[in-house]
């Protein structure tokens, strides 16, 4: 850790994502959760269009207690990131002129979704050579690739729901017959790159799958038909590098007729909560065990959530791991934490210091004869 000074913490929150609104929603709780006595903290606010500019502490959003209408507001520091042999340096940039220099000891990325989460700001973090808060960029990508990520997940012999892939280019006749005989149905579709449930459909009827079939692929080009599993889903949290430790579990109960969107962010009704969850003393260690073993086959580091389905046999199924988990008041993740004896503010600290540690781990590798 950076020793006897603030650290100077970078918030990078927006972006160009379906899920922008609710990046600047985590942020928000993230920025009034740390320790001002600890951190000194710049707001770097990504528009839709990609631009990045500073943002005042106190004044950087609209309508922000409103998930629906919450949004950046305008500011004319356009600035830009530029690897330096100092390293951590941020620039601001007017008419193309290189102003005043900023220098960073961390950044912590609160960008959900599309360039974000997927590995793309990562991998620029490390080119700049800025210690980033959460997995890197492998971790990163696998996590938002849905295809590779449960091609990894089996290969490492972890329980997962039956899934096809689907492409822009394939011949789509008669393939719902296929996934009905195959799959069966109820089925679930979905963008591979997305995440919080943008662009999900459960499918029931041919006429469904065509018309959820498009609007998935607005999304990415390349879509996922999974299997439907009854059960209930159950999340736990994870956090670490090399020796990660999880939450206790917690299970989520939809309102609506899946965990979609609108009900994990926008509708505090959509969802009820158990946290943590009773269970078998015998079912939840093996939750926590199969969470720490997927972390490790995904290539995790820092944080995610892993979300699991229990049938009522017993059997767990792993559905998905998210690498940037929500911050907003009603998001799993640090809930569950602060359940397992881990406050808010402490869990903000030990996520930065994970970025440290790991940095400089890395900085002592060698990358060249």
């Amino acid at each position: 850790m950076i020793e006897n000074k603030k650290i100077r913490l970078g918030i990078l929150f927006g972006g160009k994502s379906a899920e922008h609104e609710v990046s600047l929603i985590s942020a928000k709780n993230i920025i009034e959760g740390l320790d001002r006595e600890k951190y000194e903290v710049l707001l770097i606010g990504i528009d839709k269009t990609g631009e990045w500019r500073l943002r005042d502490d106190y004044s950087y959003l609209m309508h922000q207690d409103d998930p629906q209408l919450v949004q950046l507001k305008n500011t004319e520091d356009c600035i830009a990131l530029v690897p330096t042999r100092n390293r951590k340096e941020l620039v601001n940039c007017l008419d193309n002129q290189l102003q005043q220099s900023l220098k960073l000891d961390v950044i912590f990325p609160v960008l959900h979704g599309t360039y974000g989460e997927d590995g793309t700001v990562q991998g620029l973090l490390k080119l700049a050579n800025i210690p980033f808060v959460g997995a890197g960029v492998l971790g990163s990508a696998i996590g938002m690739d849905k295809d590779v990520m449960k091609r990894l997940l089996r290969d490492a012999q972890i329980p997962i729901a039956k899934f096809r892939v689907l492409h822009a280019y394939d011949n789509t006749d008669h393939v719902y017959e296929q996934m009905v005989s195959q799959i069966g149905t109820p089925f679930f579709l979905k963008p591979a790159n997305s995440g919080s449930s943008v662009g999900i459909s459960k499918v029931r009827t041919k006429e469904e799958f065509e018309r959820s079939l498009e609007n998935a692929f607005l999304y990415d080009r390349k879509v996922l038909v999974e299997e439907f599993i009854e059960g209930r889903e159950i999340e736990c949290s994870v956090l670490g590098n090399d020796h990660p430790i999880v939450s206790l579990p917690g299970e989520v109960i939809p309102q609506h007729d899946f965990y979609s969107y609108e009900a994990k962010y926008l509708d505090e009704g959509g969802a009820q909560f158990q946290i943590p969850v009773t269970l078998p003393s015998e079912i939840e260690q093996k939750i926590q065990e199969i969470a720490v073993r997927a972390y490790r086959a995904l290539c995790c580091e820092g944080m995610a959530r892993i979300d699991f389905f229990l049938k009522e046999s017993g059997e767990i199924f792993v559905n998905e791991i998210n690498t940037i988990p929500g911050f907003t008041k009603i998001s799993m993740y640090p809930k569950l934490w602060v359940a397992s004896g881990l406050s808010y503010s402490h869990l903000l600290d030990r996520l930065i210091e994970l970025a440290i540690e790991r940095h400089e781990k890395e900085s002592r590798l060698k990358t060249t004869f």
